[in-house]
């Protein structure tokens, strides 16, 4: 039995975001993990079962999400790659592919994730990568909103950060780095931590977006981790403008340099 590291890159418009569903115990085709494994599993000729490094929502992006499966199955790693590409609708593609020690796992392998939150600032719409923006048509002080975003770094109670659906044992994680720059009409919060929880990103920008609007002083972003309290934040940025970027392993994993920690963080 061979253990199987996969980079995958998708266009979640389509679909109803990562995880598998099962309505009256069919499979559901519309979600990324039903097609990948369904892709995987026609190369193999056999059922092939995937872990992702983090689930996304119906409508978010993937840059490299990645995955691993195992499988006893002769088949070369660019036999994978090119064989589930080939399978897979257009929207998803398997970037890379490489076998991985028995040992890995690429949820529980990685030290940290990162998310990129992308919005047109200005009065129209977007039309031209719409499914990729997000969108605000007041004016937004970005600079106000990055030093608001500073008051989220370091290990906190992001209680006031979840949906009310969160699953999650805890809220307590440990955001890395965020930052928000503006790029022309465009406005980006980069965001990296050790684990998301669920709508965390989104109900993040969402509240920063009150600030950057100038609806709120950027201390308000400290009162609300102090609250802990979802229900007085700012309400949930839509899901066209996320990408989850990539996942981020230790240098002992030996996987490509784009999920592989800096050293400085090894």
């Amino acid at each position: 039995m061979t253990r199987y590291a996969l980079g995958v890159e998708y266009d979640g418009s389509e679909f109803q975001g990562w995880q598998r569903l099962t309505k009256s115990g069919t499979p559901d085709d519309t979600t990324v993990q039903a097609a990948l494994e369904g892709a995987l599993s026609s190369v193999a000729d056999a059922r092939i079962d995937t872990i992702c490094a983090g689930r996304t929502d119906a409508g978010v992006h993937a840059q490299c999400q990645v995955v691993h499966f195992d499988s006893d199955v002769a088949r070369t790693p660019r036999s994978w790659l090119l064989g589930a590409t080939a399978r897979l609708p257009p929207a998803v593609c398997v970037r890379w592919c490489q076998p991985v020690a028995d040992d890995f796992n690429a949820r529980f392998s990685a030290r940290a994730r990162r998310y990129r939150y992308t919005l047109v600032n200005r009065i129209a719409r977007p039309a031209l990568e719409r499914h990729y923006l997000g969108w605000e048509r007041l004016p937004l002080d970005a600079d106000a909103m990055h030093r608001a975003a500073q008051h989220l770094c370091g290990e906190q109670d992001f209680n006031a950060f979840r949906t009310v659906h969160c699953q999650a044992p805890h809220a307590i994680r440990n955001l890395h780095a965020i930052s928000v720059a503006r790029h022309g009409e465009r406005v980006v919060v980069e965001v990296q931590a050790n684990a998301f929880l669920h709508h965390m990103v989104r109900n993040i920008v969402g509240s920063l977006l009150v600030v950057g609007r100038g609806e709120q002083p950027e201390a308000w972003i400290a009162e609300l981790l102090a609250g802990r309290d979802r229900t007085v934040a700012g309400p949930t940025a839509s899901s066209d403008g996320l990408v989850f970027v990539n996942p981020l392993y230790p240098a002992e994993w030996n996987l490509p340099s784009e999920v592989t920690l800096p050293a400085t963080m090894g």
